[in-house]
């Protein structure tokens, strides 16, 4: 669904994407992983035609972008960013519906099927309660899953996410990217940006590592996420341990050899915890 290749890009001297290439298929839950700096959201940028990279292609479902027109990118690909204000007191049932924009007629009237689409959406991340609040109300971690809800409506084939579980508790931050892996196994292609190991090593099906060299690394996380790799990216602060074939990174301090196995709700494998 994604394939960028050779992928440059500069912000006037400063390079800040430098020969970037790699893929994500369709049905994959793919993790954009690096350490503040290295061009993530940039990479974001270039990819969704908000800029314009040097050098390199970007092709989305086999169209390369640059041919594409705005109404064409937004029914091939949803973004979800860090975060969105917004000033008018829409409710949530009208942001999330707003993800049927594309695929409506010359007089933008949204149908049954369309509003059918967007309470699905809020039902799969358990926000039907919120429909009728204004979205500018709520909290930054609920704000975060409207988006989100969006962005599923809009029933595209690939779906970016910038930094997605950020604003969210652990409860909310676990239960998305279980959501997040259900939708990638019915067959959409997303590439999340995320700084927690942990949810990179838990959940995605592959991951591509940026430093501020450019492509560190790309594969699957058990492959990548090694402590050679956490050492170049963090220096001497975290451990990779594997228990019970789940990889867990912990601080460097921490003592795992006392560690204790619980069920890890609604997924395959457990979490260790003290």
């Amino acid at each position: 669904m994604l394939k960028v290749t050779n992928l440059t890009y500069s912000y006037g001297r400063r390079r800040v994407l430098k020969d970037i290439s790699f893929q994500v298929s369709k049905g994959e839950l793919c993790a954009l992983f690096g350490p503040n700096g290295t061009g993530k959201t940039t990479l974001f940028k270039c990819c969704l035609k908000f800029l314009v990279p040097d050098t390199g292609s970007v092709r989305i479902n086999g169209k390369d972008i640059r041919r594409l027109k705005p109404k064409q990118m937004a029914r091939l690909v949803a973004y979800v960013p860090q975060a969105h204000h917004c000033a008018f007191p829409f409710t949530v049932s009208q942001m999330v519906l707003m993800g049927r924009t594309p695929h409506l007629n010359r007089f933008f009237t949204p149908g049954a099927e369309d509003r059918k689409l967007a309470d699905h959406a809020m039902e799969t991340l358990g926000i039907s309660r919120l429909s009728d609040i204004a979205f500018n109300r709520l909290s930054g971690g609920q704000q975060q899953m409207v988006l989100i809800a969006r962005a599923i409506a809009q029933q595209t084939g690939l779906i970016f996410l910038d930094e997605p579980a950020a604003a969210l508790d652990f409860k909310n931050q676990i239960r998305l990217w279980q959501t997040l892996q259900t939708i990638a196994e019915q067959g959409t292609a997303i590439l999340a940006c995320t700084h927690d190991p942990n949810h990179v090593s838990w959940f995605c099906r592959s991951t591509v590592v940026l430093d501020r060299s450019g492509l560190l690394a790309k594969g699957p996380p058990g492959q990548v996420m090694t402590q050679d790799m956490m050492d170049h990216i963090y220096g001497d602060t975290c451990r990779v341990k594997e228990l019970n074939g789940l990889k867990i990174m912990v601080p460097g301090t921490v003592d795992t050899q006392t560690t204790n196995v619980v069920a890890f709700p609604g997924n395959r494998k457990g979490i260790h915890h003290k």
